[in-house]
């Protein structure tokens, strides 16, 4: 089983790309849940959703508590409540982070596998949100569908579609730019301290 834990902010999307990120992986045959946790929904409060994804039936129904990677949509998360958020992350687990910055600049983290991709800047360039609230949620969603492995492109696509009924074609074009940048990044090789190009760079 994998499980995944998604921290953001209210109004960024996180639950949507939980959903997005399940059905994907549901069309590539997968059992899965995808919930949020249980709280304040105001706009810019922390948000947490969970996702489990496995080949056999999930019987566990609780929240995720030993997650094997986190997605994070806002990098200032870290700084806020950095071991709530690293909490019952699994031992070489996996973090994608939205940022602009490169992966050494969160040195506390150095002992995860870690992935840095410009999602904001993605959203921008799709005209999704606000200059300065851009919408980074499908552009994560996607880059994680490559880090991970967790669907193709198509499948990815088709949930995007699904979830963003709003601007849905700007949403899956969001999307495969992050898959293509963690492409290029070359993820699959797991550099540490790596420099991607693109906007993508990589831990591990």
């Amino acid at each position: 089983m994998i499980e995944i834990r998604i921290h953001g902010r209210g109004g960024q999307g996180g639950v949507i790309a939980s959903e997005i990120l399940a059905e994907a992986a549901f069309r590539e045959g997968m059992h899965v849940q995808a919930f949020p946790a249980f709280g304040s929904e105001r706009r810019g409060a922390p948000v947490t959703a969970f996702l489990r994804l496995d080949p056999n039936p999930i019987m566990v129904r609780s929240k995720v508590y030993q997650t094997d990677g986190l997605l994070i949509l806002d990098q200032s998360l870290l700084k806020l409540n950095l071991g709530g958020i690293i909490a019952g992350l699994k031992a070489g687990g996996w973090i994608l982070i939205n940022s602009s910055l490169p992966p050494e600049d969160f040195p506390e983290l150095q002992q995860f596998d870690v992935c840095t991709v410009d999602a904001a800047a993605i959203g921008r360039r799709h005209m999704l949100g606000s200059a300065t609230a851009p919408i980074v949620n499908t552009a994560m969603a996607g880059a994680l569908t490559r880090f991970q492995n967790l669907a193709d492109p198509d499948n990815l696509a088709l949930a995007v579609r699904h979830a963003v009924p709003v601007n849905p074609e700007e949403n899956v074009a969001a999307a495969m730019e992050g898959a293509r940048e963690i492409e290029h990044g070359n993820s699959s090789v797991g550099r540490r301290y790596g420099h991607a190009s693109g906007g993508i760079m990589l831990v591990g």
